[in-house]
């Protein structure tokens, strides 16, 4: 026993280094894909890591406020944590890492499970190892917003283990341990529903436990099991489509449990041409081929499965447990646009590896035999494990870049819902803004929910300076869907761009309205209405920012700058100072905090904070002015002409430094220097020069 112990070990860390290989280009994959931005880019949650942000995560739960969809508030959290250790949108190595890590541990649990299942060693090791490697494994790693999948599998296999421990005689308190797991994987994904029925097909075979005691002592999982199917379709609901079974033609179900049955069997055995939407056929009936051929497959594939049960348990229950582990995904309740995808076949994949390492075992004996025998078997495997090898490592070169990736699927299905607009999305980053408006008016046209299409040029228009065409972009998606926040958001910033502040108000508060937790819109909204003198209400929206983001430098600043305006300076320094202990080297703290006090003729103190202003940030003018203003006022002349002078040679055409540099010549009885300054700035500002031309004469 001890011997097997360390094989198994040693085992295991081999397949572990050979799964971390074929995967390792994961780690420097920078694609982004389908719902990442929700996930990730735009979730100020997973951006504000804290005890408040995970309990947001774990409370809202049949109406997730960032996320649309489903409650999954451990695979938020998880992708909070990966945040709050330095994963940024543009710096996904620490989502990466921890992904392939789960991979890798899903795989090791895999083993274990197979080899508790059946009691050997090399028959579970090759099905895992085969798992790991498997190109279908590709998609939840580099794909950020995936972790769900990687994460509730993982909660999933220990359920199972545990299970498989109390079913071989272990104590009844090991159940509680299995509840556990199993609302640890519901609350990372909720299609891990079916995990008691499959437990059930565990007690059918291999563990021929199945009976009235088996269905009774998983009560609470299965209670556990209908609350939390009844609230995914809750919170589906209400933050996302989804179409219920009632709401299709009772012919519409079948061809959609034929076509995926076969499908994900076809994939799985040749894995070729893997993408992460895949289209749907059309016309969805048995005038396609496609959906022809799958329900004669269908209708082949069941038949054998019976007869099968003449010899065998295993062929039938392998795939039963596939069946129902997948049948969440399957389409019959609808809450995506796609139909079938490499990521819904990961966990149930299981059942297939089941019948498999069943199949190994059972000829072990007749390959041990002879040594022709087991070179021949291990030949196949070596071609088996390094085809998949190569096969995920060429999937994951698309991975590498959003570009790329994009491109990919649509070389496959070019009219795959979105896609064109992720490929927009990628180029538009690059700067390739004419490209990616064609895009977004393609999706346009062929789309019937062009909303992010609509959006995304309204953002293209936005970035090249066309306000007017994305402001009427912006208004499109309004006429779809007038609760969309993010539009509300980038239509106020249009408006204000183009000066129309009091409309620009009014959706930055409808913005907020439907996005709380938006710490940008906050900021402008009180940046608008600052400008508009409405300084009590603006100062109320800096500070719940701060309450969302306590540490953000520029909030501190703007509230301080608003507290200024109004005069309450001693409360402004408090914020300027609190921003400084986060960002010590912030220039624009320093020049705010040399203004105010100058303002409040403190001007040492002021010289202090605005020579630290120009040291941090040479190329400021404004600050170089500003420290010229006040060095005049304590009479330190000369550092006072540097100071403008190099104000004026940044910006050439600064009157306002031309006509101080003047006076500050006056002040020190420099007339000719003087006369010089009002020389120059006649020429830029007639009415200025005049002003320094009467205080001469004078």
């Amino acid at each position: 026993m001890l011997k097997q112990s360390i094989l198994l070990t040693i085992l295991l860390v081999m397949v572990a280094v050979c799964v971390s290989l074929a995967h390792w280009p994961a780690l420097s994959a920078k694609a982004s894909s389908f719902d990442d931005q929700q996930y990730l880019h735009e979730n100020k949650l997973v951006q504000n890591p804290g005890w408040s942000s995970a309990w947001r995560f774990l409370s809202e739960v049949l109406k997730p406020s960032t996320v649309a969809g489903y409650y999954q508030p451990l695979a938020m959290i998880s992708l909070m944590l990966d945040y709050a250790i330095g994963g940024r949108p543009d710096n996904l190595l620490p989502f990466h890492i921890t992904s392939l890590t789960l991979h890798v541990l899903n795989t090791s649990l895999i083993i274990v499970f197979l080899y508790m299942l059946f009691g050997s060693i090399w028959p579970a090791v090759i099905a895992g190892l085969l798992f790991g490697l498997h190109p279908m494994t590709v998609e939840p790693i580099p794909w950020v917003s995936e972790r769900k999948t990687l994460l509730a599998s993982f909660f999933a296999l220990w359920c199972m283990i545990i299970y498989l421990r109390y079913a071989h005689g272990g104590s009844r308190r090991l159940l509680l341990v299995c509840a556990a797991m199993y609302l640890l994987a519901l609350t990372s994904k909720p299609t891990t529903v079916p995990l008691p029925l499959m437990l059930l097909l565990l007690d059918f075979w291999p563990l021929s436990r199945f009976g009235r005691a088996a269905i009774v002592e998983k009560v609470p999982l299965f209670v556990i099991m209908v609350i939390f199917g009844i609230l995914t379709v809750i919170s589906q609901g209400r933050t996302a489509e989804i179409m219920m079974p009632i709401e299709y033609t009772p012919l519409r179900i079948p061809p959609i449990l034929c076509h995926n049955i076969v499908f994900y069997l076809y994939k799985i055995l040749w894995p070729c041409n893997l993408t992460s939407h895949y289209p749907v056929p059309a016309p969805f009936n048995i005038s396609n081929p496609t959906i022809l051929a799958a329900v004669i497959g269908t209708c082949i594939l069941l038949p054998v499965l019976v007869v099968s049960l003449r010899w065998t348990r295993a062929l039938l229950t392998g795939w039963l447990f596939f069946f129902v582990a997948i049948l969440p995904t399957m389409g019959i309740i609808g809450f995506t646009n796609i139909l079938t995808s490499d990521k819904y076949a990961y966990l149930p994949s299981v059942g297939l590896l089941m019948f498999l390492a069943w199949f190994f075992k059972r000829i072990t004996a007749y390959v041990t035999t002879s040594f022709v025998r087991r070179c021949i078997v291990a030949v196949i495997i070596l071609i088996l494990t390094g085809s998949e090898f190569i096969a995920t490592r060429r999937y994951l070169y698309h991975w590498q870049d959003s570009e790329r990736l994009n491109r990919h699927m649509l070389s496959l299905a070019p009219n795959i819902p979105g896609a064109r607009v992720e490929l927009a999305n990628a180029i538009l980053k690059k700067g390739k803004y004419a490209e990616a408006v064609e895009l977004y008016k393609t999706e346009i046209e062929h789309s019937t929910k062009p909303i992010n299409a609509h959006l995304n040029l309204g953002l293209a228009y936005f970035l090249q300076g066309r306000y007017d065409q994305a402001i009427e972009q912006y208004r499109n998606v309004i006429k779809i869907r007038e609760d969309f926040g993010r539009v509300h958001f980038h239509l106020a910033n249009a408006l204000r761009r183009k000066r129309q502040t009091a409309e620009a108000i009014e959706h930055f508060k409808k913005a907020l309205l439907h996005r709380p937790d938006d710490v940008e819109a906050y900021n402008n909204l009180a940046l608008l209405l600052t400008k508009q003198g409405q300084i009590d209400e603006a100062v109320s929206y800096y500070r719940k920012s701060l309450e969302i983001k306590p540490d953000s430098v520029g909030v501190l600043n703007n509230l301080a700058n608003a507290l200024a305006r109004d005069g309450r300076f001693d409360e402004a320094v408090k914020y300027w100072k609190k921003a400084l202990s986060i960002d010590p080297d912030f220039a624009e703290t320093y020049y705010n905090l040399g203004n105010a006090f100058s303002l409040m003729m403190r001007n040492e103190a002021a010289a202090q904070f605005l020579q630290k202003a120009v040291t941090l940030k040479p190329s400021d003018a404004a600050a170089h002015h500003r420290l010229g203003l006040v060095l005049t006022e304590l009479k330190q002349f000369r550092e006072a002409f540097r100071h403008y002078r190099k104000a004026i040679q940044l910006k050439p055409n600064y009157t306002q430094a031309y006509y101080n540099l003047g006076t500050a010549y006056l002040t020190a009885g420099d007339y000719r220097s003087a006369l010089k300054q009002y020389t120059i700035l006649k020429t830029l500002d007639e009415d200025l020069a005049n002003q320094l031309l009467n205080m001469i004469n004078e």
